[in-house]
């Protein structure tokens, strides 16, 4: 396993869940590393994302204000934090990387095949 996401569960709407994407094999040094998420029956999308090396971030605009990402080199890891959470907000969560210089990894306007590396998804579900 290359890339394990964790840290999802059932929360009410308004609570809080932090996901961690844990990178084992390689370092995430000169990558940027996104979540994603697939609501029930629809594409995954890109939510958040941040670059290795200077910690600069990019949200959508369904998150912005509600997640914050981060990361700390020395586990190897980034993490999403899940603040104010919506019904709408329910769905597998993926992490991915990408090498951070490639165009659109940062933005999440990538393709998805131009990330190298995928995480097992984490289930999130959140009661209204």
């Amino acid at each position: 396993v290359q890339l394990q996401a964790s840290g999802g569960g059932l929360v009410q709407a308004g609570g809080s869940l932090k996901l961690s994407c844990a990178a084992s094999e390689f370092t995430l040094e000169n990558y940027a590393v996104a979540w994603f998420h697939q609501a029930p029956g629809k594409e995954r999308e890109g939510v958040a994302s941040t670059k290795m090396t200077d910690g600069s971030t990019y949200y959508s605009d369904s998150v912005k204000g509600r997640f914050t990402v981060s990361r700390d080199n020395d586990k190897n890891t980034v993490y999403l934090q899940m603040d104010g959470l919506k019904p709408e907000d329910t769905g597998v969560y993926y992490c991915a990387a990408g090498w951070a210089q490639s165009s659109g990894i940062l933005t999440l306007t990538a393709p998805l095949n131009e990330y190298d590396f995928w995480g097992i998804g984490t289930q999130v579900t959140v009661s209204s």
